[in-house]
């Protein structure tokens, strides 16, 4: 087993696009790479249901190794990726690709490059969040509605607000007329 000790596992997880490709090539490396169990699945990469990859982790115990030939056979993207190692590791497991050696959980070196990896991706989502938020805020000064239309012309409210002021009508009969949920009439109701 690779100088495992005994009672760690390695399982393997090989994954091909189209039914038109074999996963063969992917075992045989996974084999000669020590693992016991090779979870086989064929299946896109941008699929979120991956049936085989979801039993090999959950077969992952305390010391076990999650192996793959490469990192694109495991994720469709950084946060994928990201997400799945956290899994492994919550299993107590580690994680090897076999092409990425910088992809191995299982040394100090390699839990390195993924730590820096999940802190360059989060950075990444915070620039992200941060644009938007500006984008909105920009938006909003000159004067774009963000969100839906609303369902009621300005006139419409104001009738209804008129209307439910005066208590000349129901919500629900406001809403009949201008043919909306009475929800959109509350709504209106509850800024009187």
């Amino acid at each position: 087993m690779l100088g495992y000790a005994s009672g760690m596992a390695i399982f393997g997880y090989a994954r091909v696009s189209t039914d038109g490709q074999s996963v063969d090539a992917q075992v045989k490396q996974l084999r000669v790479a020590g693992a016991e169990k090779v979870f086989r699945e064929t299946a896109s990469g941008a699929k979120t249901d991956r049936r085989e990859l979801a039993h090999a982790l959950k077969s992952l115990g305390e010391g076990d190794t999650l192996l793959v030939t490469r990192l694109d056979r495991l994720a469709r993207s950084t946060r994928d990726l990201l997400n799945t190692l956290d899994t492994i590791a919550k299993a107590g497991a580690g994680f090897r690709s076999l092409s990425d050696t910088w992809a191995d959980t299982t040394t100090p070196h390699g839990r390195l490059m993924l730590t820096v990896l999940g802190g360059l991706a989060e950075f990444e989502r915070e620039l992200i969040r941060a644009r938007t938020s500006e984008g909105r805020a920009r938006a909003k000064e000159r004067g774009q509605h963000m969100g839906r239309p609303s369902k009621l012309t300005p006139h419409q409210k104001h009738e209804a607000l008129k209307a439910l002021v005066e208590g000349t009508a129901s919500q629900a009969d406001l809403a009949r007329r201008f043919n909306v949920s009475q929800a959109t009439i509350s709504r209106l109701d509850s800024h009187v």
